[in-house]
């Protein structure tokens, strides 16, 4: 069973979002339940998840909790090993729960990648593009456009090295060179990656279900598309190594071997 399956069962769904912040939305206010399934995230993915910054979205309730309750869910998820940060906003109680736990509030998942005006941030400028040989091109399905985009794809020639980030804000990112263990790629339309992966590929990152992520060398820590993830743990290792395609089919992350 994939991950995106086991969330839509478990009563926290988790969703990864960009610079290894996480949105855990709440769809069942059982505090024991919500820190065992972190805690077990954590063991599964160590140094993915370990002290990982997470956002609390309590949307998917009916009513937001009181804050003796939210307190209690904050120290389990600290006990777990993660780092809760913030509250999603919501609603008026929210704000007011954000202001009795002294956590803030954040508006809008991306609000890193947007100035304090709202308008976007701009992208780090690519290494002058290359062109891509026609052979190293694995088939594959086209992946749909971003919607509204009229912007070419960004092109990333340099190594992408751990600790480094490029986001192509709009539009589709190639990457023509490896993407390093601890670095991540993210884009709002589709993923290309034509070196290996051993970092994080996001895409689909404004929530495009139509985006796809495509790896010529698949060793990922771990891969997500608008907000839906499995993890290197989660892979089977027979598609370790090989040229893969991800996307999304009914809120479930797929992953096949591109023949």
């Amino acid at each position: 069973m994939s991950a995106a399956a086991m969330d839509y069962e478990q009563a926290g769904e988790l969703k990864i979002g960009q610079v290894g912040i996480a949105n855990l939305r709440i769809r069942s206010l059982d505090v024991a339940r919500l820190v065992d399934e972190m805690r077990q995230r954590v063991q599964r993915a160590p140094k993915l998840f370990a002290r990982a910054a997470v956002v609390i979205d309590f949307g998917g309730l009916s009513q937001v909790p009181d804050a003796t309750t939210a307190r209690a869910l904050i120290d389990g998820l600290v006990e777990a090993g993660v780092l809760p940060v913030a509250l999603a906003y919501g609603t008026p109680e929210t704000e007011r729960l954000s202001e009795a736990l002294g956590l803030p509030l954040l508006a809008k998942f991306r609000a890193q990648y947007e100035r304090a005006d709202g308008t976007p941030a701009p992208a780090v400028e690519p290494a002058p593009a290359q062109a891509s040989p026609a052979s190293a091109r694995p088939a594959a399905p086209a992946a749909a456009a971003v919607p509204g985009s009229g912007q070419p794809g960004k092109i990333q020639s340099a190594p992408v090295r751990s600790g480094q980030q490029v986001y192509a804000d709009n539009r589709d990112l190639t990457v023509l060179s490896p993407v390093g263990a601890g670095a991540e790629v993210i884009a709002d339309g589709s993923v290309h990656i034509y070196g290996p992966l051993r970092g994080r590929a996001l895409a689909g990152a404004q929530g495009n279900e139509q985006a796809r992520i495509f790896c010529r060398e698949f060793h990922a820590e771990l891969v997500a598309i608008a907000g839906h993830y499995r993890v290197l743990e989660d892979i089977p290792s027979d598609l370790r190594g090989k040229a893969v395609q991800v996307w999304l089919e009914d809120q479930q992350l797929k992953i096949a071997a591109l023949d």
